[in-house]
């Protein structure tokens, strides 16, 4: 074949984008939403357009050769740019009919989501939002191959290919039941604090946080009973026991007999922020719900 540029299809270049990222026909095929018959032939052309094989068999799926990887990063780029030159230039929050993805951990879903939904819903009727789990491990190929479009993050964890802008600064507060007998006061006391046992939130299930290192700094340490993956269960667990547990602050709040109260030392806080790629940094309907996200967050905090 003649590697004349009027020879090659747009669809080959996303056929080899495909090829690249997922690593089998098969995967790129459903990705394309084709047949593998149908990406075995792109594929065949391709390797006839370069003059390569691109891909060589291998125990699991397909290796890239030399001249597939030296190809891969120009042919992205290429896709991207495409992509935003086919993008509107005006967008219309009222008429936008699309799906946005966002990762995000079970504290975002609550601190970040709601408040986001609760502007979108009203200015923009017809975004679907999908959420999914948050692994910062796979982010940027998600988001390399548009399968996430935001991730809310802190600027600790967020790579640094990655665009990202702070939302708000998280501190932490103490929550027990109405009813506890430390609530009675107002206030708790550093030794009422040691000596009642807490509910930590861990994602590894481990029994040490910011507040342990807080205590540590003054030789103290507290009593842990229950380490939880996640913050949902907590109202539950402390309306129906007299634990107590230290909370980000846009969590403790809208729960029905629980108290919230500062703690007896400073526990260091964090930020939360939002982080998205290049290839959607100047896509307007993007664009719009990031600030959204960025307004809604400063907007409903308490």
């Amino acid at each position: 074949m003649n590697n004349d540029i009027r020879n090659l299809d747009l669809n080959l270049l996303k056929a080899f984008d495909s090829l690249m990222d997922e690593g089998t026909v098969t995967h790129a095929a459903q990705r394309l939403s084709l047949t593998q018959p149908a990406v075995s032939a792109m594929l065949t052309r391709l390797r006839d357009y370069f003059n390569d094989p691109l891909f060589v068999r291998a125990q699991r799926g397909m290796i890239p050769t030399e001249r597939a990887l030296a190809l891969a990063p120009p042919i992205k780029q290429v896709l991207t740019d495409i992509n935003l030159l086919l993008q509107p230039v005006h967008f219309d929050p009222l008429t936008a009919d699309m799906t946005y993805t966002i990762a995000a951990t079970d504290y975002a879903l609550k601190a970040v989501i709601v408040p986001l939904m609760s502007e979108l819903k009203k200015q923009a009727p017809g975004i679907r939002v999908a959420v999914i789990a948050i692994n910062p491990e796979t982010m940027v190929k998600q988001m390399e191959q548009g399968d996430v479009d935001l991730a809310l993050m802190t600027p600790e964890t967020t790579p640094v290919d990655l665009h990202s802008r702070s939302l708000y600064q998280e501190r932490y507060v103490c929550m027990m039941r109405a009813e506890h007998p430390a609530a009675q006061t107002g206030q708790i006391t550093l030794e009422q604090f040691c000596a009642l046992e807490h509910i930590l939130v861990s994602n590894h299930g481990g029994f040490w946080g910011p507040t342990d290192d807080a205590l540590e700094e003054i030789g103290v340490k507290r009593r842990i009973g229950l380490s939880v993956n996640s913050f949902l269960v907590l109202p539950e667990i402390l309306r129906i026991t007299d634990m107590i547990a230290v909370v980000p602050r846009r969590l403790a709040c809208r729960h029905d007999h629980l108290v919230i109260m500062d703690t007896p030392l400073e526990v260091q806080g964090f930020t939360k922020s939002m982080a998205w790629h290049e290839r959607s940094h100047r896509n307007p309907a993007h664009q719009w719900i990031r600030a959204l996200c960025l307004q809604a967050s400063q907007i409903h905090h308490l």
